[in-house]
């Protein structure tokens, strides 16, 4: 803050000084300007075409994609072609990677109709329905081990005598279709291969993922698997659904209004708004010096404003017999703690009280309505003071008996009675 003199001893504060605001300003400017950037940098990496951790990318090196089984259809002659729209499939073998969950419904029946090579990677029952598979996602299957394929009617299968069994587990009815790859027994079982013929050929549902990813395609009859069932034939159409496309199936955002994204943007703009107007009208934080100290008769006044208003008159009744406990036992020169019973008992001792009358002031029962709460109150008060009086001496004590006069009464003081008529009885 600056200063102005105006007289002797006298000095006038000025107008704040703006250096702190100006720096003030220009922090917030840097803290939006690098959280623009940072915004922009986002997105701009976010943007990019390029390998993904997605599980069975077919152009991502990571241990999830399927980048090493592409290529070893590639080196085989067979043209590998990647597409995310339906009306982009050619001839040939199909894999439908539907590992996200997006694929719509009625694209699956397009493909079900057209496709005579289908094999399908998916979990999401309304597209195995739209397939005509009867079947249901049972559990994922986290398992190393392998299961054999050797007695399996599906030739990809039965030629890799071993595939991996990590993936996903389907409960399937015989009438399915080929089913192939078991885990479990009994009610428990699982496959993770069934294939079904479709009204344009064969579809065959691969559970058994671990088969088409990079860290594990060595394993086993993996890749002779992966091969068999992908490189059939000289074309492969690898077919990937996008979210927000129309192959996709509908979500929340889509089926809401255009102007909803822009309407929400807006409220969070008011939001923000509102909050930096509520904050700057709080003013400064204020530093207190703590522990702060409340007089008591402000805390009894709250406390008492508030069982007043919850009309807890048992409550009331009970703080006040509680306060009056501890003073009753400290002017009777008891311990802290000392039991109810006890003060009871040596309150009644000292006051010539019923035992039985000074515990139902002290101890009670519960209050009902105002009058026994004044007079519930009334008989503690008078309690009180009935104790203290005792122990002060104020009052005799009902157990201290009466001691006899210490000197000569005014009767044995007087003269004795003579019959002798001279003044003053002599005789």
């Amino acid at each position: 803050m600056s200063a102005t003199t105006v007289g002797p001893g006298v000095r006038e504060t000025a107008a704040p000084d703006r250096d702190g605001r100006g720096a003030r300003i220009v922090f917030w400017v840097a803290v939006v300007a690098v959280g623009v950037l940072l915004a922009v940098l986002t997105a701009a990496i976010g943007s990019r075409s390029g390998p993904t951790n997605d599980p069975l990318d077919p152009t991502s090196p990571t241990a999830s994609g399927s980048k090493a089984l592409v290529r070893v259809l590639e080196q085989q002659g067979t043209d590998v072609d990647v597409v995310h729209d339906v009306h982009r499939i050619g001839t040939g073998t199909v894999f439908v990677d539907d590992s996200a969950g997006v694929l719509a419904p009625s694209a699956a029946r397009r493909i079900a109709r057209t496709v005579p090579d289908a094999v399908l990677v998916t979990q999401d029952p309304a597209v195995l329905e739209a397939f005509g598979l009867d079947v249901q996602p049972a559990a994922a299957i986290e398992s190393t081990a392998t299961v054999s394929t050797a007695s399996c009617a599906v030739p990809a299968a039965r030629a890799a005598g071993r595939v991996s069994a990590a993936g996903t587990g389907y409960t399937a009815p015989a009438s399915a279709g080929s089913r192939c790859a078991p885990v479990g027994t009994g009610a428990d079982r699982t496959w993770g291969l069934v294939a079904t013929a479709t009204d344009a050929g064969t579809v065959t549902l691969v559970g058994t993922t671990a088969a088409f990813r990079n860290d594990t395609i060595t394993t086993a009859g993996n890749a002779a698997l992966a091969l068999g069932l992908l490189g059939g034939t000289d074309h492969l159409t690898w077919y990937v659904p996008t979210a927000g496309t129309a192959d996709a199936a509908p979500t929340l955002g889509s089926l809401a209004p255009p102007w909803v994204p822009g309407a929400i943007g807006l409220l969070a703009l008011v939001a923000v708004a509102a909050g930096v107007w509520r904050g700057r009208r709080l003013g400064p934080l204020v530093v207190e010096q703590l522990p702060v100290v409340v007089r008591a008769s402000e805390t009894t006044e709250g406390r008492a404003r508030l069982y007043a208003r919850t009309r807890d008159r048992t409550h009331t009744l009970d703080t006040l017999r509680l306060a009056a406990i501890r003073r009753i036992g400290r002017a009777l020169g008891l311990p802290r703690s000392a039991h109810v019973d006890e003060v009871v008992r040596r309150a009644a001792a000292v006051t010539g009280r019923p035992a039985t009358h000074v515990g139902a002031v002290l101890v009670g029962g519960p209050t009902t309505d105002h009058r026994a709460l004044v007079d519930g109150a009334a008989a503690v008060d008078d309690l009180e003071r009935a104790v203290t009086s005792a122990v002060s001496g104020a009052a005799p004590r009902a157990s201290r008996p009466e001691a006899p006069p210490a000197g000569p009464t005014r009767a044995d003081r007087a003269p004795a009675p003579t019959d002798d008529p001279r003044p003053g009885g002599r005789p």
